[in-house]
């Protein structure tokens, strides 16, 4: 039975909340307060965190943060919830290190979904990957037991959704991935025009594989049609590629 954390310092949201996934079958404590609930996932080692962000003590942001900066922690999946709406602060939760982001009030059918769609994706990646077609190609290669990528020989730690994200445009290496495709293979449902969720990560990604992530060279924006991940082979190509990565 899979087990979540609910860190919300709103007694009648944490509680409702709790109820309807456990009447889903799911294993589920509470903390109130953001100090609790950061000691309480290191303890518990849940299966997800959901994490509000107007938290007493210490915000849902810094919890978020902290989570992941511990390797105990680092790959739970954390599902924000907010009574803020904006891009803005959709942006900051992703920054932080969120996977998703659920605004209040929210109907219980969509939170179960998400709940569902967190929980069906990290657990499925490795074995996904593992039978995929495509695991590697020119100085890319995808090590899905860790979620890393081996990058012109270089080992670059992935989250789960840099790594799907990543896995999903290697899959279509050369060719463009809209942002509904996107969506649907990373995040497991379609949200409704959601689309700096992914402009988020793909930066992320190029930050950890772009010489100069302002001006990418791999992961590529095409405007208007979403994005293209374009790699070398082998022989001068690669060569000369290396010498640009490095």
């Amino acid at each position: 039975m899979p087990r979540i954390l609910v860190i919300d310092d709103d007694p009648a949201i944490s509680e409702l909340v709790a109820v309807n996934l456990e009447m889903a079958g799911y294993d589920v404590s509470q903390a109130p307060d953001g100090v609790k609930g950061q000691a309480m996932a290191l303890q518990l080692q849940p299966d997800l965190v959901m994490l509000d962000l107007m938290l007493p003590k210490v915000d849902g942001f810094t919890v978020c943060q902290r989570l992941r900066r511990d390797e105990r922690t680092s790959d739970i999946p954390v599902l924000m919830l907010t009574a803020l709406s904006q891009t803005q602060n959709k942006v900051e939760g992703f920054n932080a290190g969120a996977d998703d982001y659920l605004t209040k009030p929210f109907e219980i059918e969509e939170m179960l979904a998400r709940v569902r769609a967190l929980l069906r994706r990290t657990d499925r990646i490795p074995q996904a990957a593992k039978h995929s077609e495509i695991l590697n190609y020119g100085p890319l290669t995808l090590v899905p037991e860790r979620f890393e990528a081996l990058w012109f020989e270089q080992t670059v730690k992935l989250t789960h959704l840099e790594f799907e994200l990543l896995h999903c445009l290697l899959q279509r290496h050369g060719q463009t991935v809209s942002p509904s495709e996107i969506l649907k293979e990373v995040w497991g449902y379609d949200p409704n025009d959601d689309i700096e969720t992914i402009r988020v990560h793909v930066r992320h990604l190029r930050t950890k594989l772009e010489p100069d992530p302002r001006h990418p060279h791999y992961i590529k924006t095409v405007y208007g049609a979403g994005y293209c991940l374009e790699l070398p082979t082998t022989g001068k190509d690669l060569e000369s590629e290396e010498s640009l990565a490095g």
